[in-house]
Formats: C-alpha cells, sequence, structure tokens
C-alpha cells in the first residue's frame, strides 16, 4: 500500500474514533442527567464509561462499512449481490453489537443485564429486535455521508483535472499559434531581405537579419510562458516592428501610449502580433505614404484595456464582421484563457483607419523591464 493510502485510512479511523467519541460523551451526559432528574444515583464515572463503550462495536464497524459502500456503492436497485452484501454486513454487526450491550449489561451490573427468568436465547432476540430500525437507520447514514463525501472528492478531482486540461489546451493553442506566426512571418521577411539585397540596400537586408534574429530568440524563450508582463509584450511588438520598419522606410510611424504603471499587468504571450500584424498588412501596406500604428493600454477597474490602431483606409462592413486566421486565434486564446471574462472589437475608427480594442482581467506580474 502506498504511503498516501496508508495515510487516508489512517486519517480514516482517527475520524471514525473521533466522531464515535463525541457520541459516547453526548451519550453519558444526556444518561447522567437523566438518571440525575429521576433521583437515580449511580457512579458516574462506571456510567459514562458504560455509555462510551456502548458505542464501540459501531465504532470499529465505521471504517469497514465505508470501505463496503466503496467496493459496493448501494445507488441502483441492481445487482442483488450488492444488497445481499450489505444486509449481511448489517446483520453481522446488529447481532454483534446485542451480544455486546448485553455483556456490558451484565458485566457493570447495570439494569441492561439479563434478568434470571429470561433465557439468554430470549433475551439476545429481544436486544436484537428491539434496536434494528435505529442500527438500520445509522447503517444508511453512515454510506449516505460516505458517498457524499466520496461524490464531492470525485467532483474536486474532477474540476482540477479540468483545469489542467484547460491549461494544457491553452499551452496548445499558444503553440499553434506560434506555428502560424513564425513561418509566415519569416518567409515574409526573408522576401523583404532578399528584395533588399536585389534593390542594393545590403545595409538595410543586414539590419533586418539581426532584426529577425532577435525577433526568434525572443519566440523561443518564451515558449514556455503562458503569460507575460505588458512591458515584456511591447517589447516583443517593437522586435517585430522594427523589422517592419526596414521593410516600409518612413512610410511606416509607431506611436505607444502606455502608462509606466500599466508595465505590470500580465497579457497573453504573442497576443498582439496578429492583431499589429493585420494593422500594417491592411492599413500601413494600403497607404502609398503609409501611416502609424498605435498601440494603448488603459485600465477600467479591474479590467485591462488595450487598443491597436492604425491610419489606413477604412474596412467594408463584410471585412469588419470576417473572422480571418489571426483574429479567430486570438478569440480562441482569450477563450480559453479567461472564460467569457474578456472583450474583443474591431470598427472603423472615427478620423479613419481601423481600432481593435481587447479588454481582459487586470492581473499584475512581478517582472517590470522594458527598454526606454
Amino acid at each position: 500500500m502506498n504511503p498516501d493510502a496508508l495515510r487516508a485510512r489512517s486519517n480514516l479511523w482517527i475520524w471514525s474514533a473521533s466522531i464515535w467519541l463525541g457520541v459516547g460523551i453526548v451519550d453519558s451526559a444526556q444518561t447522567v442527567i437523566a438518571m440525575q432528574m429521576q433521583g437515580m444515583h449511580q457512579a458516574w464515572f462506571r456510567v459514562i464509561g458504560v455509555s462510551i463503550f456502548f458505542w464501540l462495536p459501531w465504532a470499529l464497524a465505521t471504517v469497514p462499512i465505508i470501505h463496503l459502500g466503496r467496493r459496493f456503492p448501494p445507488v441502483h436497485v441492481r445487482p442483488f449481490a450488492t444488497w445481499a452484501v450489505h444486509a449481511a454486513a448489517f446483520f453481522t454487526i446488529r447481532i454483534v453489537f446485542a451480544v455486546w450491550t448485553a455483556w456490558l449489561g451484565t458485566f457493570v451490573g447495570m439494569n441492561a443485564s439479563r434478568p434470571t427468568s429470561v433465557p439468554l436465547v430470549r433475551f439476545l432476540l429481544g436486544r436484537f429486535l428491539s434496536g434494528t430500525l435505529f442500527s438500520l437507520v445509522l447503517y444508511a447514514g453512515i454510506l449516505v455521508v460516505s458517498y457524499v463525501l466520496d461524490s464531492r472528492a470525485r467532483l474536486a478531482e474532477q474540476q482540477m483535472q479540468t483545469a489542467r486540461l484547460n491549461e494544457q489546451l491553452s499551452i496548445a493553442q499558444l503553440d499553434a499559434l506560434r506555428k502560424q506566426i513564425e513561418p509566415h512571418f519569416l518567409f515574409n521577411t526573408l522576401n523583404a531581405i532578399s528584395g533588399l539585397v536585389r534593390a542594393g540596400r545590403d545595409e538595410d537586408a543586414v539590419t533586418m537579419i539581426a532584426g529577425l534574429s532577435d525577433f526568434l530568440r525572443h519566440t523561443l524563450e518564451g515558449s514556455s510562458r503562458q503569460q507575460v508582463a505588458l512591458a515584456e509584450e511591447l517589447q516583443f511588438i517593437e522586435m517585430y516592428l522594427s523589422i517592419q520598419k526596414v521593410r516600409f522606410a518612413d512610410r511606416l510611424q509607431l506611436d505607444f501610449d502606455v502608462p509606466l504603471d500599466l508595465y505590470q499587468a500580465q497579457v497573453p504571450t504573442l497576443i498582439l502580433q496578429p492583431i499589429v500584424e493585420n494593422a500594417v498588412k491592411h492599413g500601413i501596406a494600403e497607404r502609398a505614404q503609409g501611416g502609424t500604428i498605435r498601440i494603448g493600454a488603459s485600465r477600467d477597474g479591474d479590467k485591462l484595456l488595450l487598443t491597436i490602431s492604425n491610419d489606413g483606409p477604412p474596412l467594408l462592413p463584410d471585412d469588419l464582421s470576417s473572422s480571418g486566421i489571426g483574429n479567430v486565434n486570438v478569440r480562441t486564446r482569450l477563450k480559453s484563457l479567461y472564460g467569457n471574462n474578456f472583450g474583443f472589437t474591431m470598427h472603423n475608427g472615427k478620423a479613419g483607419g481601423v481600432e481593435v480594442s481587447v479588454s481582459i482581467p487586470y492581473l499584475v506580474s512581478s517582472r517590470v523591464e522594458r527598454s526606454q
């Protein structure tokens, strides 16, 4: 038997002994009070001892009854064998209890002893029948309490396993997101580097290669984390946009509006990159003069609000309502991490361009580091 099972069994015996000791003390107190009210005088310590030892058979039988209930749970009408086992156990306990109480009464010379005029078999049969209904209720009560406690323990275990599965699902979704981001971004960047080389912009090509190296290293280093500080996520976005800036030169401008006190806020890893990529692809790249990517953060009570906007052309209603791969990934990850406690909206800005808003619970990270 493993140590955990042995410890659980020992705890069960301790709890059983403690409960029945309490029952014996309460029973003895009730007996003493009743005898005093009737003017009876007895050796009270003997009365208390008898009342406590009176319940000894049930104290010894409780743990076996619990184990029997776990092995043969009487929660269905069938199979018949289950009820036969419990019936045999109940009658065995009842017989032992009747013999025990009869012997206890005789041993201490109290009124529970057998009158000399009554045959032993008849006396034991009377004691057996007199408390059968109460014992049946007691036996059923032990089974019910044990079943309820075991059901709660199973429910807690199931909830724990569900939480583990949800965490594993979130990790799998993050990995899937990386597998979509990295090849797509890598191929686009390599094509851009090739274009720079063909155009004779060797220095820009080297700069883009260095930026790509930093970007991939940062991605690999954070591969096991579900959430990071907002400061770190912004560093990642700066790496990404610095590479894009080589492609677009002065056509791409960046504007961060994030208060210092929000750098500690926790956000899902890589949550901004797909949104920023869409802003570059559908916003900046569509304008000959380029434009600005704006990233802002604010706090509203227990919510953290992230906004990503561009001043490119507005989207058509069908495009706003469409679910691209990037938006699906973002929504799926937010759903797996926060359930329904998040918000994700995309709409055309009042002054043009498109704005995406993400609302998540405000949680604080101990990592507070971001280059200025």
